[in-house]
C-alpha cells in the first residue's frame, strides 16, 4: 500500500488574479485530484491550451477546477465553496462541448451550500444599500449566501434531494429575504419546481467529499488544491470590507475541504509581476497614469466574471509580506512577467509610511493606511520581449534583476516564472 501523501496548495497572494489557473492546470497533468474549497462562480481562470490539430482553445472556468483539463484528473468541489447550480451546469456543457468529458470525475460535496437566484437579487440590493461605499462585488450572490450559512438559515446540497422540506425551508427562507428588503420579483413556487428537475441533474455529481479526498490522501493519490480569490480579499485577513466571503487563506483549505494541517504539503504563492484589484477598496500602489493603462491593455485586464477593467498598480511587497506571513509560501510562481517588456522603469513598492515612520505590517485600519504613502524602489526595465524564453539564464540581464530582486526582499524562492499566455510560456527556475 502506497504511503500518505500531502496536498499541494496553490494560492493567490494579492488580490486575485494572478494567474493561478495556467499554474494549476501545469501541475495538473501529473496530479490525480484536483479541489476547490472556497469561493463560487465569482472567481475566474483563463487558460489557453493547443487542441490536436495545433489551434488554441480558451477554457473558462469559473466554480469547476481547472485541473479538469487533464482527463485523468479528478475534480472536487469541497464543503466551502457556495454552489449556484444552474451556473454550474453552464459551465459545465461550455466545457464539454469544448471536447472536455467531465463523465465519473466529478464530485460536489453534499455539505456545499447552494447559491440561489435570490441571493443575486440581494447582492444588487446591498450594494444600492452601501451607495457610494459599494463594495463591488460580482453580484453573483455569493456574499448573501455565505450570510445565510453563517446566520444557520442557508441550505446544502443534500437539501436538494428531499422535496418537501426543501420545499418549506425554500419558501421560509425567501420570505425572511422579502421581510429584510421588501418584496422584490421573484417567482418562489417556479423556483422550487426548477429545482426538482435541476436535483434529479445534480445527483450524480453528489457525495461525501470529506471522504474522497481523504481516502485520496491516505492512498498516496497526488491531490492538488486550486485557491479562489486571494489573500487580500479574505474575510478576516484582506482589506475589510472590501473583501469577499470566505476564507481565501491557507486555513479555507483544511475547513473547505475537511483536511487536518497536517495534510498540507507545499504551499505555491501566486503572484503577479505587478498589481491589480477588481472593484472597490484600498489600493496603494495603483496607477492612474499611461502606465498603469499600460498595463491594463497588454495584460488584458479584464475579468473573467465580469469583464471589468482591473485597476493597475505596481508590485507592492507590503502586500505580499502580509500574504507570506499567513499563508507560509514556500516557493512562489510569478506570472505575467512579459507584460512589464516595453518599460525604460520599473518600480516596487517596499514599505509604507506616514510622517516618515514607517508603518509594521500592512494596516487593518483603512483610515490609517490612506494616510500611508509608499516607498519604491526603482529598477531599470529591459524593453526586449521575453515570450520566447525557456529558461531563466535566457531572460535579459534586468529581468533576472528584477526577478532576484523580489526573491532577495521576500526570502522566497520564484519557482516558476509566466512570460506569456500560453500554456507553454512558463519557464521552470531551479532555486
Amino acid at each position: 500500500m502506497a504511503a500518505p501523501s500531502t496536498a499541494t496548495i496553490v494560492l493567490g497572494s494579492q488580490w486575485g488574479d494572478e494567474g493561478k489557473g495556467k499554474l494549476v492546470d501545469i501541475l495538473a497533468q501529473e496530479t490525480d485530484v484536483c479541489c476547490r474549497c472556497a469561493g463560487g462562480n465569482n472567481a475566474g481562470h483563463t487558460i489557453v491550451i493547443k487542441d490536436a490539430s495545433g489551434q488554441k482553445v480558451m477554457y473558462d472556468f469559473h466554480l469547476l477546477p481547472s485541473g479538469l483539463i487533464n482527463p485523468n484528473c479528478v475534480g472536487i468541489i469541497g464543503s466551502g465553496v457556495v454552489i449556484h447550480v444552474p451556473s454550474f451546469f453552464a459551465e459545465l456543457d461550455k466545457l464539454q462541448e469544448k471536447g472536455l468529458d467531465c463523465t465519473g470525475r466529478l464530485f460536489i460535496s453534499d455539505r456545499a451550500h447552494v447559491v440561489f437566484d435570490f441571493h443575486q437579487i440581494v447582492d444588487g440590493l446591498k450594494e444600492v444599500e452601501l451607495g457610494g461605499k459599494s463594495i463591488g462585488t460580482t453580484k453573483k450572490g455569493i456574499g448573501p449566501a455565505y450570510s445565510s450559512k453563517a446566520s444557520r438559515s442557508g441550505m446544502r446540497i443534500h437539501h436538494l434531494f428531499n422535496e418537501e422540506a426543501f420545499a418549506t425551508k425554500f419558501r421560509q427562507l425567501v420570505e425572511g429575504r422579502f421581510k429584510r428588503y421588501g418584496h422584490f420579483e421573484y417567482d418562489t413556487e417556479g423556483e422550487i419546481e426548477r429545482y426538482k428537475t435541476l436535483a434529479a441533474r445534480l445527483k450524480p455529481y453528489v457525495t461525501d467529499t470529506l471522504l474522497l479526498v481523504n481516502d485520496a490522501l491516505a492512498s498516496g493519490k497526488r491531490v492538488l488544491v486550486e485557491g479562489a480569490n486571494a489573500l487580500m480579499l479574505d474575510l478576516d485577513f484582506g482589506t475589510y470590507p472590501y473583501v469577499t466571503s470566505s476564507s481565501t487563506a491557507i486555513g479555507g483549505v483544511c475547513t473547505g475541504l475537511g483536511i487536518a494541517p497536517r495534510r498540507i504539503g507545499k504551499v505555491i504563492g501566486v503572484v503577479k509581476a505587478y498589481t491589480t484589484r477588481v472593484g472597490g477598496g484600498p489600493f496603494p500602489t495603483e496607477l492612474l497614469d499611461d502606465v498603469g493603462n499600460h498595463l491594463q491593455e497588454v495584460g488584458a485586464e479584464f475579468g473573467t466574471t465580469t469583464g471589468r477593467r482591473r485597476r493597475c498598480g505596481w508590485l507592492d511587497l507590503v502586500v505580499l509580506r502580509h500574504s507570506m506571513l499567513i499563508n507560509g509560501y514556500d516557493v512562489l510562481n510569478l506570472t505575467k512577467l512579459d507584460v512589464l517588456d516595453a518599460l525604460p522603469e520599473l518600480k516596487v513598492g517596499v514599505s509604507y509610511e506616514i510622517d516618515g515612520k514607517a508603518l509594521d505590517g500592512f494596516p487593518a485600519d483603512l483610515e490609517v493606511l490612506a494616510k500611508a504613502t509608499v516607498r519604491y524602489t526603482t529598477l531599470p526595465g529591459w524593453q526586449t520581449p521575453i515570450t520566447g524564453c525557456k529558461s531563466f539564464e535566457e531572460l535579459p540581464s534586468n529581468c533576472q534583476d528584477y526577478v532576484r530582486f523580489i526573491e532577495k526582499e521576500l526570502g522566497v524562492p520564484i519557482e516558476w516564472i509566466g512570460t506569456g499566455p500560453g500554456r507553454d510560456a512558463m519557464l521552470h527556475k531551479s532555486s
